[in-house]
């Protein structure tokens, strides 16, 4: 089974109240091949919502205590962030996750790439925090960019 941003299957959860549809992952979805989650609702976000980026280091520093989540105004939102990760890292243990694809770029969800803590669009390479904690617990994590170049890989091989 495979655990997703629920925001690539087309709902409508990111903090701007819009989705990043990525139509082979709605198509799993719907298969029931994929299980959405959203960590930032889990942890106890509305939709929409102030946007937040990580300060001082990335979600694996947020995990350990080092950096912190803040929204644009300044609110620190670290606690909510950590409390959806281990909800996001419950559900992919429920379902027996082999892969976890979620959204690039994302305080919660970033892979590889979140921005980098001044609301300024920049991005710069590091983890956001649900994706930290999953990697740390074992499961591969990988973007929706990712994950669709591998798909598109491996159906040229049949």
């Amino acid at each position: 089974m495979i655990l997703v941003s629920s925001c690539l299957a087309g709902l409508e959860v990111r903090y701007n109240g819009t989705h990043s549809l990525e139509n082979k992952i709605r198509k799993l979805v719907d298969e029931k091949k994929a299980v959405t989650v959203c960590p930032e609702l889990l942890g106890g976000f509305l939709t929409p919502r102030e946007p937040a980026e990580v300060t001082g280091g990335d979600g694996a520093d947020v995990l350990d205590g080092m950096a912190k989540v803040v929204e644009k105004s300044g609110k620190d939102v670290t606690e909510l962030y950590i409390k959806g990760a281990y909800a996001a890292l419950e559900q992919a243990l429920k379902i027996n996750a082999t892969i976890v694809v979620l959204k690039e770029n994302s305080p919660s969800c970033g892979s590889s790439l979140i921005y980098n803590g001044e609301f300024n669009g920049k991005k710069r390479a590091g983890d956001g925090v649900a994706s930290a904690l999953l990697k740390r617990n074992g499961f591969t994590v990988i973007s929706e960019e990712q994950f669709v170049n591998n798909l598109l890989r491996g159906d040229s091989n049949k």
